[in-house]
């Protein structure tokens, strides 16, 4: 009999629609769809009709939250046959554990009858000491008296004193362990402990990163994620101490205290008064067993969350990074910048193949400047350059400065625009990078990924390891199997949100295409360098090992420009190809001349359209689909123009206006990209007049933003921008006042290695965005 039937536990669907608002068949529908294999992508843009239109964030969620559950059903049954077993099931621990909703609940109500080894109150109770510790409990108990009788040198009881302490031990262990102690005063703790930090001896040192917290204390409910990362990053690496205090004043104790004896009261474990040594044991309990234990309890939830705002703004990030606008199909000469080894150039054509290759030294030592505009004139003329990426790393201005004189000595005109090479030397080194570019050197592989990743950064930046982009902070802190599976369902969801054409993508971008892996996407290629470009979306079950299931899954996210069928260029699934034959024929034309004709699909009437298999939101789909076939979702292409007068941070002044790129975005500012190697930080309070309560709502990372510059600390590498408008600057009052980031956490400088793991600012939003994406 399973643990549900048993103790009348509620099916996990209705649990799950309580818990995320939504209907109890929206939720087996999903379960039903997961459990057939079905991807996310594909049930949030095909299975409409079935799920009642839950988005991917929704479907997600969903799914995170039924693994959970299904994990907390396993355990309930596992602890329900333990306790069978055991022989101390009762009418009151049935319905407890039938109403645990979470993992800590149940394993608080089995803490009791766990095993495990021998404990001091065990040993008590061996020593026959469990009838004093009963009588222990009366009010009018007096302990010496009743311990005297206890001593005994057979059972190792030798004085009153051993025997008050094995008597105590008992009830510690007892009170410690009772459920509704733990479920009251663990979330107390939580919301009134106090955080004291201070350095461990030996560690106070001046240049120590975190110097900040060698003295440190706040209200642990308040401290921000960012700090409490850095703060548990310190004591992992034997910097710091951290201590757990029950609150700032002396009464936390005696509210604490009393929180204990009303939770035992009410347990049933304790009368209504007590003597004055049962007083004290209780104080005990307290400060010597469930403060330190339930501290530790805490601060693993704290990690978490913290662990859980992290990588929800890398996520955030990340999804902006890789939506970003495409330059397009045009010819590209990529520029990945040097001084001593030298610039690293790639003529890249419209397709994204490798023209041609080469190293200039425009710089010091070597300075060949003209030399180097007599090549790059060359092969921009060979090529018929239409854009210049520079990455944005070491010596990016000054090639940047090449770039714009060479465009200026050129007919075409060439638009130059400075891309993140964030990651490229992670690619550059790469299996995937030896198997794209086998015949080039390590060193050229980052110049033709620059340039590609300006002409579609989506198709380039799949290649990376998410957590190699460099749009995310403290990545290395937390934990690793989570953020690799948020990260990639953001990669997941961007490229099929775009589509991928399936005649030109790389391995690396097919993978990521709903229902495809890896060894699919080699496979797709072989086929395709074997029998020449796909026709139509049908010859994809030709492809060894792709069978139907996985057909159904990728083909509407697979793009066949000029192909046979003219639908396999469109969002529009296979499946539902016979439906828009059908709406063809009822305007008496062909379908292609359907295809982004809005006064022709405009006439149609979608409800002579709808079967048991195609509802509305199919047919709503099927018609934006039509109206717009392959649209792209991504933004406009725009890019910054930097000032030429701004070359490095020594050339800022206060009050200079600027145009910049956001790189980065958290909770308590944005990242701002203006062009001299270090970012400079819009804290919160300078982004707009208003109050906004997350950056968020007025950025997002790779927008284009005028920014002026407020304070420079160059010797610190600090730069302070402003986005508000001169009359909000001056307006200051509470407006301007928000949580000011800690200055020693500051951004580090831009590299292509991926982001430092120095403590830097991080966000606390997870749950707010959480929250209002369940609203929207």
């Amino acid at each position: 009999m399973s643990v549900n039937k048993a103790l009348q536990v509620a099916p996990l669907s209705q649990r799950l629609a309580a818990q995320l608002k939504i209907q109890p068949w929206q939720v087996e529908a999903v379960m039903t769809l997961l459990d057939e294999g079905a991807t996310v992508p594909f049930i949030a843009r095909y299975r409409k009709e079935r799920t009642g239109a839950l988005d991917d964030t929704q479907l997600r969620d969903l799914n995170d939250q039924l693994s959970y559950g299904r994990e907390l059903d396993k355990r309930r049954e596992s602890i329900f046959a333990s306790l069978q077993e055991q022989g101390v099931l009762n009418d009151q621990l049935l319905r407890a554990l039938t109403q645990a909703d979470s993992k800590q609940a149940l394993e608080d109500l089995y803490l009791p009858f766990k095993p495990r080894r021998q404990t001091k109150g065990q040993k008590a109770i061996e020593a026959g000491l469990q009838p004093l510790a009963e009588a222990l409990l009366q009010p009018q108990a007096r302990p010496a008296q009743l311990a005297a009788g206890y001593i005994s040198s057979d059972k190792g009881i030798e004085s009153v004193e051993q025997a008050l302490e094995g008597a105590e031990a008992i009830l510690q262990e007892r009170f410690a362990e009772q459920p509704q102690v733990l479920g009251t005063l663990r979330p107390w703790l939580a919301r009134n402990a106090w955080l004291a930090v201070r350095a461990k001896r030996g560690q106070a040192k001046d240049d120590s990163k975190y110097r900040d917290y060698f003295a440190h204390q706040e209200s642990l409910s308040r401290a921000p994620s960012h700090r409490m990362l850095a703060i548990l990053r310190g004591e992992r690496e034997g910097v710091l101490h951290i201590d757990l205090q029950d609150g700032q004043e002396s009464n936390g104790r005696a509210e604490a205290s009393a929180l204990l004896l009303r939770s035992l009261q009410q347990a049933g474990q304790i009368g209504t008064q007590l003597n004055s040594w049962l007083q004290e044991v209780l104080q005990r309990t307290w400060s010597d067993r469930l403060l330190p234990s339930l501290g530790k309890d805490v601060l693993q939830e704290v990690r978490e969350r913290a662990e859980q705002d992290a990588v929800a703004v890398f996520a955030l990030n990340l999804r902006d990074l890789l939506m970003a606008a495409p330059a397009g199909g045009r010819a590209t000469l990529g520029l990945d910048p040097g001084l001593r080894t030298g610039v690293k150039v790639a003529l890249i054509s419209a397709t994204g193949q490798v023209a041609a290759t080469t190293t200039i030294y425009p710089h010091v030592p070597q300075q060949r400047w003209q030399e180097s505009l007599t090549t790059l004139a060359a092969l921009c003329q060979q090529g018929k350059v239409e854009l210049i990426a520079v990455g944005n790393g070491t010596a990016s201005r000054e090639t940047e400065q090449l770039a714009r004189e060479l465009a200026a000595l050129l007919p075409s005109k060439p638009q130059v625009v400075m891309v993140s090479e964030a990651g490229a030397s992670v690619y550059s080194a790469s299996a995937l990078a030896s198997q794209e570019l086998p015949e080039l050197d390590v060193s050229l592989r980052g110049a033709v990924s620059i340039a590609r990743r300006l002409q579609d950064p989506l198709a380039e930046l799949v290649k990376i390891e998410p957590k190699a982009i460099g749009v995310g902070q403290y990545q290395h802190d937390v934990n690793q199997t989570r953020m690799a599976v948020s990260l990639d369902a953001v990669v997941e969801d961007c490229v099929n949100a775009v589509g991928v054409d399936l005649n030109t993508a790389s391995p690396a971008l097919l993978a990521r295409v709903a229902g495809l892996n890896s060894g699919l996407a080699e496979a797709i290629v072989g086929y395709r360098n074997q029998h020449g470009p796909f026709q139509q979306r049908q010859e994809l079950l030709k492809v060894p090992r792709l069978g139907p299931k996985t057909f159904q899954q990728a083909a509407g996210f697979l793009r066949i420009r000029n192909g046979k069928q003219p639908l396999d260029a469109s969002a529009v699934h296979p499946e539902s190809y016979a439906v828009v034959e059908q709406m063809a024929r009822s305007l008496g034309c062909k379908v292609e001349q359907l295809l982004g004709q809005s006064d022709k699909v405009q006439q149609l009437d979608l409800r002579q359209f709808v079967s048991a298999d195609v509802g509305d939101f199919t047919l709503r789909d099927i018609q934006q689909e039509l109206l717009k076939p392959g649209r792209d979702p991504r933004p406009t292409f725009a890019t910054a123009r930097f000032d030429e007068r701004v070359q490095q941070i020594s050339d800022l002044q206060p009050d200079m206006q600027l145009e910049g790129v956001v790189t980065n975005v958290t909770d308590f500012g944005a990242f701002v990209d203006i062009g001299v190697h270090q970012d400079g930080l819009v804290h919160i309070s300078q982004l707009c007049d208003r109050f906004i309560k997350h950056p968020r709502e007025v950025v997002q990372s790779g927008q284009i933003v005028k920014v002026r510059v407020l304070e420079v600390d160059a010797p610190r590498k600090r730069i302070s921008l402003s986005m508000k408008s001169p009359e909000g600057q001056h307006a200051g009052g509470a407006r301007g006042r928000q949580d000011k980031a800690p200055q020693a956490e500051a951004r580090p400088a831009r590299s292509s290695k991926p982001a430092s793991t120095e403590p830097a600012p991080q966000g606390a939003l997870a749950a707010a965005l959480l929250q209002a994406k369940r609203k929207r």
